[in-house]
């Protein structure tokens, strides 16, 4: 679990804004080890209709009780401190994803491999994109953040990982807030591009990571963005999952 550095600025920061855990509001911690274990350390399966002829969607918990309100407090409430236990909490469930296993896209029939996607055996981790006025107001951001705590872990456990920033959304995009399914997928359309610059290897396999599946529009418009440059979308995680 998360817990406070006691330190003089620690317990002077204390005073004004004493630690709690995101998820259930217990003292002097960040991140409880109850709250942590609302995170699955197996991904379930998510089926949306945008990713039906794509790659499998996976996420760690459903956009409930302390999983949801954790991502809140990441995202839209400053608790940057939380990045490194989501961000590690990906990293444990990337093993556990069937995909994962070296060489060409596995036999659904046989048995889960643990290990990256791709051939080289380096996990390559795709952040989905923000908008950039979105970015600005959490300082920085936001998934790309976590991907690089999940990439950190995934090293000190022995393995090869690499963050690939490879995806951008233009300023046409809009808030996401309040819009169905079709109304998601309009949005994004035409507006997200790959940038050269951050793209892997050609013919990589890669993962997308988000930290919330919602109409599963996200992980569409970003695969075949993937995809137009010429890379594999093994699998798509995150954190969450309405619905």
């Amino acid at each position: 679990m998360l817990r406070a550095m006691r330190t003089p600025w620690r317990f002077g920061l204390d005073l004004l804004l004493p630690l709690r855990c995101a998820g259930c509001g217990a003292p002097e911690v960040g991140w409880c080890v109850t709250c942590a274990a609302s995170l699955a350390r197996t991904p379930f399966r998510v089926d949306r209709e945008a990713t039906a002829h794509g790659p499998p969607l996976y996420a760690l918990a459903h956009y409930l009780g302390p999983a949801r309100r954790a991502v809140l407090g990441y995202k839209e409430r400053g608790r940057r401190d939380l990045a490194g236990p989501l961000g590690r909490a990906l990293a444990t469930a990337l093993t556990a994803l069937p995909e994962s296993g070296p060489g060409p896209k596995p036999d659904p029939r046989a048995e889960p491999r643990a290990g990256p996607p791709d051939p080289d055996r380096t996990w390559y981790l795709v952040p989905a994109a923000s908008r950039r006025a979105a970015a600005r107001r959490r300082g920085g951001p936001h998934v790309t953040t976590l991907a690089r705590h999940a990439a950190a872990a995934l090293a000190g456990r022995g393995h090869h990982a690499a963050v690939a920033p490879a995806l951008r959304l233009d300023g046409r995009v809009r808030d996401s807030v309040g819009l169905d399914a079709a109304e998601r997928a309009a949005n994004l359309r035409g507006r997200l591009r790959h940038l050269p610059d951050g793209l892997p290897p050609p013919g990589a396999a890669v993962t997308l990571l988000d930290d919330v599946i919602t109409t599963g529009a996200t992980a569409a418009a970003c695969t075949h963005a993937l995809t137009r440059a010429g890379l594999r979308v093994a699998a798509v995680l995150a954190i969450v999952a309405t619905g």
